[in-house]
């Protein structure tokens, strides 16, 4: 790093401490008002009760209000097929509050209330745990809450189960990408009428748009949010016809991945939450800032509080854990268990979640965009305003914890001897979309100068032998006999499958695609940049088109889309068509479906399918 260099981020570190100094002057000097809750008149639970963390002989039931209530009970049959009575078995649920939820001037709340600023809005989780079950009882159960002015509140009868003994036929929906996207509910319903009741969700991230926004998991008024479209109680027009969802997570758990969406930025009471969720930095930034002048920050010299300020000031994902009860993973170093990161086993499936995935920049080159190649040209004299490039939020590379705990597992019994053998995570290894490029890994900045020294420009290289997905997930997974890899991220469908023999999935096209770049299109990249000098050698990491990870995608076995020439296409990427994929453990099968929004009396069509062989 040059003299020049040092001052710049010496002079970024002190402008970081004044307005951390700042923010934290006016938190503690004003206080907000919060969206009204816990009223007398609340009469609906917030959502229908959904199950978590199965195991051999328990589930979890969990369900929101909007009041912290007198008491929240689950009531359960223990023989199948029993109705609910005097004789129903009873747990008691325990509730805390969620502590980042807000609403905010983007929020389309069911009111109809517009907000002028970022206001916390109360609710409240409760969550109960099931146990004594027996793999294959599904037992009825429903959920009560009383308020706090003592009316009672029931749910409709569900069935709960424990996780399934091997050797049980399952039916499980791959999805992605949900983000109240416009064919989110008619996907969903769509599955329900297609295959009916799933035994259990995964969804590979993005599970919505701005994690820290309420509406958008509980009850967004355009009719779409997270928990609605997966009960069938979203209410979501699209053209002439009106969608629910589907009711699948009612009676079947929900696995997750974190996807960039589930990651808010550094956090500031007065600035709207889609700038929050935008605004993320690396933590070695934050950490740089408050080590600078810790006592400004933490006079008992505190190592939690210091932890706890770099997450505030870098980013987080507290919402998506606070929400989510999700196999969680011992790690090194750190002073409790994660959930963003597990493996857990259900039925004959070993499912491995990773997180994997980075903050999205926008790809196009122009002086007015903090892009994925390039600084703002107004932002170069103020580094506090930096976006960092696409930079990474958990390490994935050779050494790193994650790295080294996958290594652990995939050496571990209950994944060798699984059947099946499935890696979910949201960066696409294998893709024809765009959010592909460039490679995975650390941006390198590149400081541009005039003769003077002044900046010209900051730019940002992704040397492609450092991709970590290519360079060390992907050849760890393959050698360790993965059958599936699940992913997201481009809002399409493609697949592909490697010499190994591992299979690649991406299947996320529920609106908003970005588009897939096969023969004729191309991603958009930088100028002249086909062929870049980095560090005494040539390099072609923005690739134009097709996979630039090199694998050809597989054309759909049964009824591939065409194009206007009438060529079959390998993939659905499109705004009015949607897919989904089940995977049918029983033979193996994944069958992946499109239905056509723009004909809402059409058939859903089973357009592709392909086996897992069975392992272990």
């Amino acid at each position: 790093m040059t003299r020049r260099e040092h001052l710049t981020l010496l002079i970024s570190a002190v402008l970081l401490t004044v307005v951390a100094l700042l923010v934290i002057t006016l938190e503690s000097q004003v206080s907000f008002p919060t969206l009204p809750s816990g009223s007398p008149t609340m009469s609906r639970l917030l959502t229908d009760p959904f199950l978590q963390l199965p195991t051999a002989n328990s589930v979890r039931v969990v369900w929101f209000t909007e009041f912290p209530g007198q008491a929240h009970t689950v009531y359960y049959s223990s023989q199948p097929g029993e109705s609910l009575g005097n004789n129903a078995l009873t747990v008691s649920a325990t509730t805390r509050m969620l502590t980042r939820l807000q609403e905010d001037q983007a929020s389309n709340l069911p009111s109809g209330e517009t907000l002028s600023a970022p206001t916390p809005r109360l609710i409240w989780r409760h969550e109960a745990e099931i146990t004594g079950l027996q793999p294959g009882q599904h037992l009825p159960y429903q959920v009560e809450s009383v308020t706090d002015a003592g009316e009672v509140l029931s749910s409709e009868v569900f069935a709960l189960a424990a996780a399934p003994a091997a050797g049980t036929p399952l039916k499980i929906l791959l999805t992605s990408d949900h983000q109240s996207k416009p064919m989110t509910a008619a996907n969903l319903q769509k599955v329900e009428e297609t295959v009916g009741a799933v035994d259990a969700v995964l969804v590979a991230g993005d599970l919505v748009n701005v994690p820290d926004r309420a509406s958008e998991w509980f009850d967004d008024a355009a009719g779409a949010a997270f928990f609605p479209a997966l009960q069938g109680r979203a209410n979501y027009q699209l053209g002439n016809q009106r969608y629910r969802g589907g009711a699948l997570i009612q009676s079947a758990p929900l696995f997750s991945a974190i996807g960039n969406h589930e990651v808010m930025g550094r956090v500031s009471p007065f600035t709207p939450l889609n700038e929050q969720f935008n605004d993320p930095v690396p933590r070695a930034a934050a950490a740089a800032v408050y080590d600078a002048q810790p006592e400004l920050f933490n006079a008992q010299n505190d190592p939690a509080l210091r932890q706890q300020w770099i997450v505030n000031h870098s980013f987080n994902t507290e919402t998506y854990e606070e929400l989510f009860s999700l196999p969680t993973t011992e790690v090194p170093g750190r002073d409790r268990p994660t959930s963003q990161f597990y493996a857990t086993t259900f039925g004959d499936v070993r499912l491995i979640s990773l997180f994997v995935t980075n903050i999205w920049r926008r790809p196009t080159v122009e002086i007015d965009v903090q892009g994925r190649f390039q600084e703002r040209l107004a932002d170069l004299g103020n580094p506090i305003a930096w976006g960092h490039g696409q930079h990474i939020f958990e390490p994935i590379h050779a050494g790193s914890p994650q790295y080294q705990w996958l290594q652990a597992e995939l050496a571990s019994d209950a994944f060798q001897q699984a059947r099946y053998k499935i890696v979910m995570l949201h960066h696409p290894p294998h893709s024809l979309g765009d959010n592909i490029v460039p490679p995975f890994t650390d941006p390198v900045p590149l400081y541009d100068r005039y003769p003077d020294g002044t900046l010209r420009a900051v730019r940002y290289e992704y040397p492609k032998r450092d991709d970590y997905i290519i360079r060390d997930l992907v050849p760890l997974l393959e050698s360790a006999g993965v059958d599936l890899v699940l992913y997201g991220h481009s809002h399409l469908w493609n697949r592909f499958v490697s010499a190994s023999g591992t299979h690649f999935l991406e299947t996320s096209n529920v609106g908003n695609t970005y588009g897939a770049f096969w023969q004729t299109s191309q991603r958009q990249t930088p100028p002249a940049a086909d062929q870049v000098e980095f560090n005494g050698y040539q390099q072609d990491y923005y690739v134009a088109q097709g996979d630039p990870n090199g694998l050809a995608p597989v054309m759909p076995t049964l009824a591939p889309l065409q194009d206007d020439t009438g060529s079959f296409l390998p993939y659905i990427a499109s705004d009015d068509i949607t897919a989904f994929s089940i995977f049918e453990t029983g033979g193996g099968n994944i069958t992946s479906y499109y239905f056509d929004t723009r004909q809402p009396n059409s058939e859903v069509v089973k357009f592709d399918e392909f086996t897992l062989e069975p392992s272990g």
